[in-house]
């Protein structure tokens, strides 16, 4: 029989925002089940012989303790031993991320692995939107100079963000074209996504959480004054949210064709109802927020349905 044993592939806990972070809400709420959780960093994976292991430690948090987790034992363990296993580090998308995609590929066929590995190698989340170029404002997706700038000279106002990156991180917004920053941008990144900036944004975005190809919950995230970031992160504030109808055709859509793609859990977002192009499915955050402004706890959703999912 399967040890009751959740295994969280992220970054260190002591790195973690207990007041919002999705990982912790999530570990919480299946430790009330009786589970341990088991939690490493993706440097720590390996394959040994033909076990796939990770060194790290058993833990518990506790959202009424000042230190919000606990180390209770450190550990090598066989990840085949587990229930579950949560994928939940931060990208960068980079080679180390792709390697332990291809590792945890060996087990995903006895274990339990949201999101499935090889859908988030898959999955470029950035360059997955451009399937949904009919959701979205103008977007383009390139390296090539003379295309942003001609992108620029048509919209004026224009946002690049790296496509591989997270949390609001290196975005910009551009309103002349300046070769030097450009350039190092895209030395940095390489391919870069430009799209056409909404002004809307100053009322927010929000942000819709999709569990087993279906809708669960909103929020909307309005960024701080003087700011385009809708981040909570960047100072962004949280507020309940309702979708309008075409918001829900479009997640509907979407969910259903993540479902099919093996993506269990996933964030989709919008401004002034497009789809903004991020369609998270390597690391989805804002359940804690949801809960702490609606008690919608998502969470107990999640388990519930995973343990019905089907590998």
């Amino acid at each position: 029989m399967t040890n009751k044993i959740v295994a969280i592939q992220g970054n260190h806990p002591s790195k973690l925002n207990p007041l919002t972070d999705t990982s912790i809400f999530l570990a919480n709420e299946i430790q009330k089940k009786n589970y341990k959780i088991f939690y490493y960093e993706p440097r720590n994976l390996s394959i040994l012989k033909t076990e796939v292991v990770a060194n790290g430690y058993f833990i518990r948090f506790d959202y009424s303790k000042k230190k919000i987790f606990k180390i209770l034992k450190k550990k090598k363990l066989n990840l085949k031993e587990c229930k579950f296993i949560l994928i939940r580090q931060d990208p960068p998308f980079n080679l180390e991320y792709i390697s332990s995609t291809y590792i945890l590929d060996l087990i995903k066929n006895r274990v339990k692995i949201i999101n499935d590995p090889t859908s988030i190698r898959n999955i470029s989340e950035k360059l997955y939107s451009s399937r949904y170029q009919k959701f979205m404002p103008s977007t383009i997706f390139t390296q090539n100079m003379d295309e942003i700038k001609k992108f620029l000279l048509k919209y004026k106002k224009v946002i690049i963000k790296p496509i591989h990156s997270f949390s609001g991180n290196d975005i910009h917004l551009l309103t002349k074209f300046d070769s030097k920053l450009i350039n190092r941008f895209i030395k940095k990144h390489n391919f870069i996504m430009c799209q056409k900036y909404l002004p809307k944004i100053y009322k927010g975005d929000k942000r819709v959480f999709l569990i087993n190809g279906k809708i669960r919950g909103a929020i909307s995230r309005i960024p701080k004054k003087g700011s385009f970031l809708s981040n909570m992160s960047k100072g962004a504030k949280a507020v309940n949210v309702i979708l309008t109808k075409k918001e829900i055709k479009i997640s509907r859509l979407i969910a259903k064709k993540l479902k099919k793609e093996n993506i269990f859990f996933a964030g989709i977002d919008f401004i002034d109802q497009k789809l903004n192009g991020d369609i998270n499915v390597t690391s989805p955050t804002g359940l804690k927020t949801l809960y702490d402004l609606s008690k919608i706890n998502l969470a107990t959703i999640f388990w519930k349905e995973l343990k019905a999912w089907k590998i």
